[in-house]
């Protein structure tokens, strides 16, 4: 069983920065997990930002947040990480980490669809004010 927590949400300016943490708990730690990062605001549909292969550095991130999010790990601490930066109004959601295993690396970065992760963490608000 897969456990996921994120924290680190809550409220921050414009062009402020935020870090997310993602804690997770594997029943079964594989050489071949992705971890993701999503967001989904009010009345919209649930967006893929980033993953992040297992080896630590392979990294898909979506065009609204390249250049402003980066997605790292402490795999020694089962830990995984969102830095954004130059935040936006528009960043304004629910983000959620998410967890799946993937038999060819390359299913894991080079995107991020919800539909492809099993494992959900419950989210964390974020709120950029202008």
């Amino acid at each position: 069983q897969v456990r996921l927590v994120e924290s680190g949400g809550g409220s921050v300016q414009a062009g402020g920065s935020l870090r997310l943490s993602c804690a997770a708990s594997f029943g079964y730690i594989g050489r071949r997990n992705c971890m993701g990062w999503f967001r989904q605001a009010p009345g919209k549909e649930r967006e893929g930002l980033a993953t992040i292969f297992t080896d630590g550095h392979n990294t898909y991130y979506a065009d609204s947040v390249k250049g402003r999010f980066t997605v790292s790990q402490d795999t020694a601490k089962n830990m995984w990480y969102l830095q954004m930066s130059s935040l936006k109004p528009e960043d304004t959601a629910v983000y959620y980490c998410a967890a799946r295993w993937v038999n060819w690396g390359p299913n894991c970065w080079s995107q991020a669809r919800e539909i492809d992760f099993s494992y959900w963490g419950q989210g964390t608000q974020v709120t950029v004010s202008s």
